[in-house]
């Protein structure tokens, strides 16, 4: 395998017991960052998220199951079978071997593997432990299995919340929002755990849930619900969208039927330029129009006003008179633009995966791409790096962890490694 081109947390070793998107997610961004983020997986079926299909870019949509890649890369395989005593012993001996144990295993099938907290403190008083949860670590519901579909989005509030009401049914949640957020707070939580443990030598057990995700990603829904003053977003009828007492944050409708989106927090320091940008220096002029006062008391001739002039082109001819304007406006882009947007382009946001090198069956040229990640060092992306294939680090690790080939071997006639 090749080496990050981050070496954030090189020499960090990382045993992630975990499927599925959210935890695996935090894994990868580890590896991203310099970890060696060894992945523990059944030795017939490997993690469930291998077979997924979902929204045409799982293990159905050719021959590079993309959906697992974005979940895995940069780490290593093992599989073990931890239905058996020695499974279970090599999973010990790669923790006393290790600075992070990562995953999101019921509390329930923990404790009956015997890979609580305790039991691996036993072996490794230093470890970080480091749990994703659907629910929270107390509570009734703490054993309650969970995806972000139902623990961020349903009972999160994030669903109901971003449904106008009168629709008739919630909206469903695309594309693992819950689990790549919840993913981000958990890798946080363990960098600032290994920060703590350098400077005291303390281990940390570290707890992030979908519900808690959800319920900090909606914090000023939460906070106005707290307060007695939430109002549910309204069903409006086609074409017809609300009233805003501030005429300059909002979406209009181009020549062509696609949207702009206005975001002047400060109108007054806006409004001229935008007049200006827009060859309608009357609309400055007006008196109705002067400040952010009488554009509230006149607010409906102003979106009339603006409606007219944004309805007069197309989006793309737009695009091209505000190209260097100051003010803050942005197409309504749709994701399939993304990859060519200037600034996703100049920032390398989307990175090509390298081939995977021990392959030799992949077809030539198998190149992709992925999400790099929002954070980056030293002003460079991460490298990607192929997920591993289902048990290929297995002999690899188990040499250094300290077992020989003859023992290797047994372990493989007894199925407990593959």
């Amino acid at each position: 395998m090749t080496e990050p081109s981050v070496d954030l947390f090189g020499g960090v070793r990382v045993v992630e017991l975990a499927q599925f998107v959210f935890v695996p997610v935090t894994g990868a961004l580890l590896a991203d960052w310099g970890a060696d983020v060894v992945k523990i997986e059944h030795p017939v079926h490997g993690d469930g998220y291998r077979g997924l299909v979902t929204q045409g870019i799982g293990a159905s949509a050719g021959a590079i199951n993309v959906s697992w890649e974005m979940a895995n890369r940069g780490k290593r395989s093992v599989a073990l079978d931890l239905k058996t005593a020695e499974g279970r012993n090599i999973l010990l001996r790669a923790v006393e071997q290790s600075d992070v144990f990562l995953t999101n295993s019921l509390p329930s099938s923990l404790e009956r593997m015997g890979l609580g907290v305790d039991e691996l403190r036993a072996r490794n008083p230093r470890i970080i432990y480091a749990r994703g949860h659907g629910y929270g670590v107390r509570g009734p519901d703490a054993d309650k299995p969970a995806y972000d579909a139902t623990a961020f989005w349903a009972r999160g509030g994030l669903g109901d919340t971003l449904t106008p009401q009168g629709l008739g049914a919630p909206i469903q949640q695309r594309g693992a929002l819950g689990d790549r957020n919840g993913a981000v707070q958990l890798a946080f939580g363990i960098a600032a755990a290994l920060f703590r443990r350098e400077r005291t030598g303390q281990g940390s057990v570290v707890d992030v849930s979908l519900l808690s995700t959800a319920i900090w990603m909606l914090a000023s829904d939460v906070m106005a619900a707290l307060q007695g003053t939430f109002q549910p977003a309204p069903l409006s009828e086609p074409g017809v969208r609300p009233v805003s007492p501030n005429p300059l944050t909002g979406n209009y409708r181009c020549a062509d039927g696609r949207f702009l989106t206005l975001c002047f927090l400060q109108p007054d320091r806006y409004w001229p330029d935008l007049c200006r940008a827009v060859d309608r220096p009357d609309l400055a002029a007006d008196p109705r129009f002067a400040d952010i006062r009488s554009r509230a008391e006149h607010t409906v001739e102003c979106m009339e006003a603006l409606d007219a002039v944004f309805g007069s082109r197309t989006l793309d001819e737009w695009r091209h008179a505000f190209a260097d304007e100051r003010f803050p406006w942005e197409p309504f882009q749709a994701v399939t633009e993304m990859a060519d947007d200037r600034q996703v382009v100049a920032n390398g946001y989307i990175g090509t995966v390298e081939e995977r090198e021990d392959d030799e069956e992949e077809e030539e040229g198998a190149h992709f791409s992925l999400p790099t990640g929002a954070v980056q060092f030293d002003e460079q992306p991460a490298a990607l790096r192929r997920a591993p294939g289902h048990g290929q680090h297995t002999d690899e690790v188990l040499l250094e962890l300290g077992y020989d080939w003859d023992r290797i071997i047994e372990l493989k006639v007894a199925d407990v490694v593959a």
